[in-house]
């Protein structure tokens, strides 16, 4: 099993990859990167609707530019979750209007966004979500409430929240899914979160009274659930192959260094490192199977739990073949520098999010569950 490369495929690869190889080393701002990428009309490939802006690409086409981007070490994209997540649902439940309104400006890498899901009471139980929204005619809607792991916060200018229109509504009902400007002064709040590796790629999102126009509500009204549903299917596919190609990097440097250090020499080691590499294989296997498919409910959840514990895995493994050197950093610390490390130390420590973030391993078991294998519902509280 594997892709059929044809000749357009190979000329459209051989044109993203010289137009990476002449673009790179240039700008290191990520936003006006996002901007070269839509001026060359690379953002949206994977769209089922043009005339926005964006290139339209086949399947297999959109593998060769995630691959090719991927081996090139390029920037790490502030625009995915509106190209991967936003897009492809405002195509799917949008009207012309908002279509028209926010796809442009993501193809051309001007506007970025980030999701307002997680809480602090319901982090991957996401329909324990208690941020609400309260019409406030004529003009749209009030929201108060707090979100948190909010990857990117910091630099969006929009957020898709999903909140809760009907006070007297439990778990998934009553929640309407809103488009949300975040340069609201007084009204929205973004505080970093300082992580294990000293880095705040996730933050918390405090909505005070922020307001959103009733033009800017997806589908309908309590209609949230449907549509936050429908983005969370399209977080896998090309995205997955191309994440891969970062693992099996990460892996290649795990491997030399076991290697070098002499890890390699003890059996349990070599087991361990040619299990990754057995695993990530399998990884691939499954993204081809699920890829451009819509009827596994599954899917998703199932690639989710084979790549976060590989890859916490795979940090934990780098560690044992540093051996005791891997406990000191690559520098003498320093109150300017208190976080200075190598990238196996931060591969380690990264790695302990991989399991939690984007559902946890907890959550997405009881997925497959209840939605896969048809086993009881997980019992609720009383208002479950």
């Amino acid at each position: 099993m594997d892709f059929g490369f044809g000749p357009q495929d190979d000329s459209f690869r051989g044109e993203a990859r010289a137009w990476l190889r002449d673009h790179l080393g240039g700008t290191t701002d990520r936003r006006e990167w996002e901007r070269e990428l839509g001026a060359a009309g690379w953002i949206g490939l994977g769209w089922p609707e043009d005339g926005y802006g964006n290139r339209r690409a086949t399947l297999t086409q959109q593998v060769a530019w995630a691959e090719e981007y991927a081996r090139s070490q390029a920037p790490p994209r502030s625009g995915h979750i509106g190209e991967n997540l936003l897009a492809p649902t405002l195509i799917a439940h949008g009207t012309p209007e908002q279509k028209s309104r926010f796809l442009p400006p993501i193809a051309r890498g001007e506007e970025l966004w980030c999701q307002g899901y997680s809480e602090p009471g319901a982090g991957s139980d996401l329909a324990g979500v208690r941020t609400t929204a309260v019409r406030d005619a004529p003009h749209g809607y009030r929201i108060t409430g707090q979100k948190i792991w909010t990857s990117l916060a910091h630099e969006a200018d929009w957020c898709f929240v999903l909140a809760r229109t009907d006070p007297s509504s439990h778990r998934h009902h009553g929640l309407t899914f809103l488009l949300v400007p975040m340069d609201q002064p007084g009204r929205i709040e973004v505080r970093p979160i300082r992580q294990l590796t000293g880095t705040s790629e996730f933050n918390e999102v405090f909505f005070d009274g922020a307001t959103a126009r009733a033009e800017h509500v997806v589908a309908a009204e309590g209609e949230g659930w449907r549509v936050a549903m429908s983005l969370l299917g399209f977080e896998r596919g090309v995205s997955t192959l191309a994440q891969q190609i970062g693992f099996a990097r990460e892996l290649g440097e795990v491997v030399r260094a076991a290697v070098a250090t002499g890890a390699a020499d003890d059996p349990v080691v070599r087991d361990r490192l040619v299990r990754q590499w057995a695993e990530l294989r399998a990884m691939r296997w499954n993204a081809l199977r699920t890829l451009g498919g819509t009827a596994d409910p599954g899917a998703p959840s199932v690639a989710k739990l084979l790549w976060g514990g590989w890859h916490q895995r795979l940090g934990e493994l780098a560690m044992q073949v540093r051996g005791a050197s891997g406990a000191a950093g690559p520098a003498d610390w320093s109150p300017a520098a208190p976080y200075e490390m190598d990238p196996f130390q931060h591969l380690f420590l990264f790695g302990r999010a991989d399991t939690i973030y984007g559902g946890s391993d907890e959550i997405q078991r009881t997925i497959i569950a209840e939605r896969v294998l048809g086993l009881p519902k997980e019992p609720r509280g009383p208002k479950g």
